[in-house]
């Protein structure tokens, strides 16, 4: 919980570059957790926007050649100044685009999180992916038969780029090649409104700020997951986004103690 509070604490700016579709639910996100959201996705701005914040986040959903262009200079900046940076490699499943972009992004940037899907990581690994459109494939989803298989491929891929891997879905697993975690949280209404994978990056982004990469991409992880728990006894999916974003801004450390579902794999 020492993330949490810190991040409430120093209120460090994290700069989002992330897509119209989501990008006030991001911000929103950012804020409340204690964080201070900058949006700025210009060329000719990006560089000095990174290089005085403390995190960034970058989200491949409705790619454009603009965006394309300044997540490639502020995640440069990002590394050469050692500022935390996560990507979400939204649509590498189902676009060669965004699969080309994601592993130049990550040679040339080293990201300390790459956040995705089992089908867009497997995309990343050059691996037959089964995506359904943004949307994990259900060929890929992690189940008791490829489950050892998996854990070595996220294992391998994070060894390989330096990278905390972020695997989500149903059991999201989290590795940086040596320690791996499993968590059990989150529900159904998490995937039936726009953006909560978007909110995650910038969330990630949000506490990986600590410097503290792994932790902090578990505790992400972890909060929208019980986050979403927590918000959906609701009438429906617009009640259900609200609650979300409350439910983030006044979660407490015995919550979180009392909900979360983790594993440390040994």
């Amino acid at each position: 919980m020492q993330i949490k509070q810190s991040v409430k604490l120093k209120k460090p700016l994290i700069h989002c570059i992330t897509n119209p579709i989501s990008i006030n639910d991001c911000a929103n996100m950012v804020l409340a957790v204690g964080a201070k959201p900058i949006m700025a996705e210009h060329p000719l701005e990006v560089e000095e926007i990174t290089a005085v914040s403390k995190a960034l986040g970058v989200n491949l959903g409705n790619i454009t050649d603009t965006r394309m262009k300044s997540m490639l200079i502020s995640g440069k900046i990002a590394f050469e100044n050692k500022i935390p940076q996560v990507i979400d490699l939204v649509g590498v499943g189902c676009s060669k685009l965004r699969l080309d972009y994601a592993k130049k992004f990550i040679s040339e940037c080293h990201p300390n999180v790459i956040k995705g899907n089992m089908s867009e990581i497997k995309a990343i690994c050059g691996i037959k992916s089964n995506s359904k459109g943004i949307d994990v494939g259900e060929a890929d989803i992690v189940t008791e038969g490829n489950f050892d298989e998996n854990i070595d491929m996220l294992k391998k891929l994070s060894l390989q780029t330096g990278s905390v891997i972020a695997a989500t879905g149903v059991t999201d697993i989290i590795t940086n090649g040596t320690h791996t975690y499993l968590i059990k949280n989150g529900c159904e209404m998490l995937s039936m409104i726009t953006g909560t994978g978007c909110m995650l990056t910038a969330l990630t982004a949000s506490y990986i700020s600590s410097g503290n990469i792994l932790e902090g991409t578990v505790l992400a992880i972890a909060l929208m997951g019980i986050c979403g728990e927590l918000s959906q006894n609701v009438k429906g999916t617009g009640s259900f986004r609200t609650d979300l974003i409350d439910n983030m801004f006044s979660i407490s450390d015995d919550m979180i103690i009392k909900k979360i579902n983790i594993k440390r794999l040994i």
